[in-house]
């Protein structure tokens, strides 16, 4: 037996992959209760929040209902304020009326009975950017009344023009007031809605391109951080990071200064929405409904609190943190909080930020909560709980004594219940760094002390004694964090290992010596202003495929901390290969990068196009039958008789407007030799369309008559005989 298992051939990484996909797919082709079959009710669940008192009595009908309804479907506007405010007028204009049907629905009631029509606006997120609809995510996709409505969503989501994204999920970047200037880290990122509202706020100062601020986005689950790496390709940044680690251990990112040494990476804005119960997304995911227990919450206390801790470390003084959930819980909240500003004494504390949101409608933090076992005891102090609760309800878990609560301030916090606007549940706090913490000032000077000892090991003995006196002086407690610190180190090196996909290298060009660049910069004018190393390849050898584009202070990040922590994705797409013998470059241009170096390319590769001329090339959806040039405007044919064939930038700029926002449109294209056309992804096209108010029609996809076509084909198929052939004959002879 022990024989045999020993020449049992180890199994490779793709079967590995096969197996573990194979079990995936037999547990996905196992029927699951669906959401409709869910009973919406848990009674501990009840017991446990009127025991908190989260919500006042008389709120409590309207609470409890309100959570057993599912969640309506909300979205934000972005891209660039021209384009936003286009899309903007779409939607509040007779043709987003017109795919609502509205006519069918009519006004709904909210869970307090009054009137609300089908779209709103969301008063708290500026310029009516964000907006909601009365309808469900099952409403928009199983009625063929808002198959137009679907269309809609899922171009303008692809294209990046809108994000569909929960009401309460809006809030923490919010009130986080991201600068384009600050270096901002996201901690627990995945899926990257609000990762993508941080990424708008960085290039919010559109003339200035790159921004100097950043986003890092990191996430511990390797697969999580591909559903970042989807949303943030959306956004076409340079100015993104994506990252995977664990946030409670994140390393300290170096950089480079101005004057070139190394310094360490203290961010300006964090957002720590960390890991939770998801009480608060009951509507959303109702099967929470059946597995609800006070001690998820409890279990995840710890793991809360040692992100949130290691995110204000990384913040510099001055710096602001959001600490959000999606949690109910004040033991995933408040409690977590009160262990924070208790440990940090006074280099941090709690800022209220409600006027960052106004027109949101929320309650205050809670002071007083009580920890409870999963059997529902309830502990008013430590001393309470027995012995065999004492693993699950811990010490630091209970709220402050009444005489000292009110120096914490958790009354700025802000708790979003889902009567209050018809929206999931949600927690928000914002977090300030006065100044250093009490920790971070004898750690550093301890090690500053240890680093001094290494680097000179021929000190004589008078001076080891001397230097080990002085050890003798540093607090018991900064000695402790010491020791911590280097047994963390320790066991992450141990545990060091490929978690998940072994990601390409991150190449960056070296100098203008760099092989293609050369033929690059001369084909489309590129100035010297843009720097050949912020461009990078995903490969050491061989041809380089796509080159990618990033902000100097990416770059400077990748390569100083490329050994520290697994970098997943970085760089905007900018030039792809395309060995076309009618260029006489190998690089076309990639739409996704086009608007970060548009500014360094010359006017020889931009045409400027008319309006007719624009709409005709993008209602051209036949790759092998693009545009005849003869058919386009004759002014754009004067301008493309000296125009070189290859990729260019197809320019378009609103003329008579009562909008302070001119519509100014760039898109890539390929001049042919007989032909011009425009080179965007379908998604693309369709969004360039509509705000052009032409018509788009030719895309719209009704699924519900493409299934009744293919039930009609199937009947058809199934005649007595299974003969389709026969039965088509016999039907042209009755024609006939």
């Amino acid at each position: 037996m022990g024989k045999g298992r020993k020449n049992k051939p180890k199994k490779n990484f793709a079967e590995k992959r096969r197996e573990k996909q194979k079990k995936k797919d037999e547990w996905d082709s196992t029927p699951h209760r669906s959401y409709a079959e869910i009973i919406r009710e848990n009674k501990d669940f009840e017991n446990y929040y009127k025991t908190q008192g989260i919500v006042p009595e008389d709120k409590w009908d309207a609470f409890i209902s309100t959570m057993r309804t599912n969640l309506p479907v909300a979205f934000r506007i972005t891209g660039s304020k021209a384009e936003a405010k286009a899309l903007l007028e779409i939607i509040k204009g007779d043709f987003f009326k017109g795919i609502l049907n509205a006519n069918l629905d009519g006004d709904k009631e909210d869970a307090g009975g009054q009137a609300k029509t089908i779209l709103h606006s969301l008063p708290f997120y500026p310029e009516q950017l964000a907006w909601q609809l009365q309808l469900t995510r099952k409403d928009i996709r199983r009625s063929e009344a808002y198959f137009r409505l679907h269309n809609f969503l899922i171009a303008e989501t692809n294209n990046g023009s809108i994000s569909r994204q929960e009401v309460v999920s809006m809030v923490p970047p919010l009130v986080l007031d991201v600068k384009p200037a600050h270096k901002v880290l996201d901690m627990c990122a995945a899926p990257g809605s609000k990762t993508a509202q941080l990424i708008e706020m960085i290039h919010a100062d559109e003339g200035n391109v790159p921004p100097e601020g950043f986003v890092i986005a990191n996430d511990v689950d390797n697969n999580r951080c591909y559903m970042l790496v989807h949303q943030a390709k959306r956004l076409n940044s340079p100015n993104i990071l994506i990252t995977n680690h664990d946030s409670s251990i994140m390393p300290n990112f170096m950089i480079t200064g101005p004057d070139g040494t190394k310094d360490v990476l203290k961010f300006d804005r964090i957002l720590a929405d960390v890991p939770c119960s998801g009480d608060g997304t009951m509507r959303k995911n109702p099967d929470i409904w059946c597995k609800w227990s006070p001690a998820n919450g409890s279990n995840l206390h710890g793991i809360q609190y040692r992100i949130a801790k290691r995110g204000l470390e990384l913040l510099a003084v001055g710096g602001r943190m959001v600490y959000s959930t999606c949690s109910l819980n004040p033991i995933e909240n408040e409690a977590v909080l009160h262990r924070l500003l208790r440990e940090t004494g006074d280099s941090v504390q709690l800022v209220d930020c409600r006027d960052l949101v106004p027109g949101l409608v929320c309650d205050p933090g809670v002071t007083h909560w009580k920890p409870a076992s999963k059997n529902l005891q309830y502990y008013d102090s430590w001393d309470d709980v027995p012995e065999q609760w004492q693993t699950q309800v811990r010490p630091k878990m209970f709220p402050p004594e009444a005489n000292e609560a009110s120096k914490f301030h958790l009354e700025r916090c802000m708790r979003i219940l889902p009567h209050h606007q018809d929206t999931g549940g949600f927690f928000v706090a914002v977090l300030e760094k006065i100044k250093s913490l009490p920790w971070e000032a004898e750690t550093c000077v301890l090690n500053q002390n240890v680093q001094d000892a290494a680097d000179n090991e021929n000190k004589d003995e008078h001076g080891l004694q001397e230097e080990a006196s002085q050890d003798a002086k540093f607090s018991e407690n900064g000695k402790r964090i010491l020791e911590e610190e280097k047994k963390s180190r320790e066991s992450q090196k141990k545990r060091r290992r490929i978690v998940g996909y072994r990601e390409d290298p991150f190449v960056f060009f070296k100098d203008e010596t760099e092989d293609v660049w050369q033929s690059i910069k001369d084909f489309y004018g590129i100035s010297d202003a843009l720097n050949p190393r912020c461009l990078l390849v995903r490969c050491h050898e061989g041809k380089k495929k796509n080159i990618y584009f990033t902000s100097p202070a990416i770059r400077d990040i990748v390569i100083s901390n490329e050994n520290k922590v697994k970098f997943i994705n970085t760089g905007v797409k900018t030039f792809v290969r395309c060995d076309n013998k009618n260029m006489n470059c190998a690089f076309r241009l990639a739409q996704e990068g086009m608007h970060s170096i548009i500014r360094y390319i010359s006017d020889g590769r931009k045409l400027q196009v008319s309006k007719e001329d624009l709409i005709m090339l993008l209602q051209s959806d036949d790759p092998h039958t693009p545009p005849e040039i003869v058919k386009l405007n004759s002014d754009t044919q004067e301008r493309l008789k000296e125009f070189a064939t290859g990729s260019c930038i197809l320019l378009y700029k609103e003329e008579k407007t009562d909008n302070l926002n001119r519509l100014n449109l760039q898109l890539v294209g390929w001049r042919g030799i007989m032909s011009l056309r425009a080179y965007v992804p379908t998604c693309d096209a369709i969004h360039y369309l509509r705000l052009l108010g032409a018509d788009c029609s030719k895309f719209e996809i009704n699924k519900f008559e493409e299934n009744r076509a293919a039930i009609g084909l199937a009947a058809v198929a199934e005649d007595d005989n299974g003969d389709v052939k026969t039965k088509i004959e016999n039907e042209s002879k009755t024609e006939d």
